[in-house]
């Protein structure tokens, strides 16, 4: 199967990238368009603001692959500099460099381009394109389901759901279709601001004994 060729730690940044860029895409709005469509891209346009504003964000997530693969973590965001952490790997991007410590590869930090990173060469797989979908919005009992179907002939990302909060819309759960595989994240302890560069800034003092690999 598609996802069990994959190793762990590529999986898990595949599954970040595609949230990311999922929630960070701006909708486009058409005059043709229904009040529904119209009403679900705005709401999708402010959870984008949520997580991806000046203000930055954070948030836990737990992935579930269809039962095939699980993993869970935290991640933080500012403009173009992030953090995340699990039980795999820590990594930081100040928006020039990354910085990857590895817990399989002890005593050791990988170091990559932000620009052409390639601890992550799948990205272009994940690539999402708004308007390449339909978009629709339904109540839910535990908030607001957003609903993008892709259009005739489209590839790659087929369906998203996107569960979020009625009156903040904050994200609550994604579920993303590619082919017949469906992933489920969901989305706990969400804050939107509050993000300072510290918080992501790479403790290179923590890591002084450490042998650094550049990958750039």
């Amino acid at each position: 199967m598609y996802f069990c060729t994959l190793k762990s730690e590529k999986m898990k940044i595949r599954i970040l990238l595609l949230m990311a860029t999922m929630l960070s895409a701006t909708a486009y709005v058409s005059a043709e368009e229904s009040a529904n469509e119209r009403q679900a891209k705005r709401i999708f346009n402010h959870a984008y603001e949520l997580v991806f504003g000046e203000q930055g964000a954070t948030l836990h997530y737990d992935v579930n692959i269809t039962g095939i693969y699980k993993t869970s973590g935290t991640i933080w965001y500012k403009g173009k500099k992030s953090k995340f952490e699990d039980a795999k790997m820590n990594s930081w991007n100040d928006g020039v460099t990354v910085y990857t410590v590895k817990r399989k590869k002890k005593n050791e930090v990988e170091i990559h381009s932000a620009r052409n990173n390639k601890s992550d060469k799948y990205s272009s797989k994940f690539k999402f394109v708004p308007e390449n979908f339909n978009y629709s919005i339904a109540n839910h009992e535990e908030g607001l389901m957003l609903t993008l179907k892709a259009k005739k002939g489209v590839k790659g990302i087929k369906e998203v759901q996107a569960l979020v909060k009625r009156q903040s819309y904050e994200p609550i759960r994604l579920r993303i279709k590619i082919a017949f595989i469906w992933t489920t994240i969901k989305v706990s302890d969400f804050r939107s601001g509050g993000i300072t560069d510290e918080i992501l800034r790479f403790p290179a003092e923590r890591y002084k004994n450490y042998k650094f690999v550049d990958k750039r």
